[in-house]
């Protein structure tokens, strides 16, 4: 018991820095499978690749005897273009991954986002109602001006009335 090994202290974390594997920081290696796919999915991938397979079928067919390197038909170059879709294969799923974590995180801010708005503008539209309630107790100019309106109304009535009655006349019994 005097000699415990440290991977029996499970109290005590392990040393990284005294690891044997390699460590690899995946967000470089996530952007460098990006980079690929994205040139691997340009029109210059595939002017590369076309004229890299007219060139192989063209000197493999044309070209003198004793410079060919596919002998057999072009399976080498079905060997190569199949090697090169293997690796092409995974990191084009890698940066399509990396894409889909990227857009869930944008919908989580955007939602989170459209949640605040829709607070905000319920916190507002039920300050507004309490402001109408409130205004309904209050006087507005527009109120003052209809009675005013409606006072001088009766006023001119009232003096057009006495203007239109017959004024009696004057009796001279002194």
């Amino acid at each position: 018991m005097a000699r415990e090994t440290r991977r029996s202290r499970l109290d005590q974390p392990l040393d990284r820095s005294r690891s044997l594997r390699p460590s690899v920081d995946p967000e470089v290696f996530g952007r460098a499978s990006e980079r690929v796919a994205r040139f691997i999915g340009s029109w210059r991938f595939i002017a590369y690749m076309t004229i890299f397979v007219v060139a192989w079928v063209v000197f493999n067919t044309v070209g003198p005897e004793s410079w060919r390197f596919d002998p057999w038909q072009f399976i080498g170059l079905t060997l190569v273009l199949s090697l090169q879709a293997s690796y092409a294969a995974p990191l084009i799923l890698l940066a399509q991954n990396r894409q889909s974590d990227r857009d869930r995180v944008q919908y989580q801010e955007d939602r989170a986002s459209t949640e605040r708005l829709l607070a905000d503008a319920d916190y507002l539209s039920r300050e507004v109602a309490a402001l109408r309630i409130a205004l309904n107790d209050v006087t507005t100019r527009d109120f003052i001006r209809n009675e005013l309106k409606d006072l001088l109304d009766d006023l001119q009535k009232a003096v057009n009335e006495q203007a239109s009655a017959p004024t009696p006349e004057p009796s001279n019994e002194a």
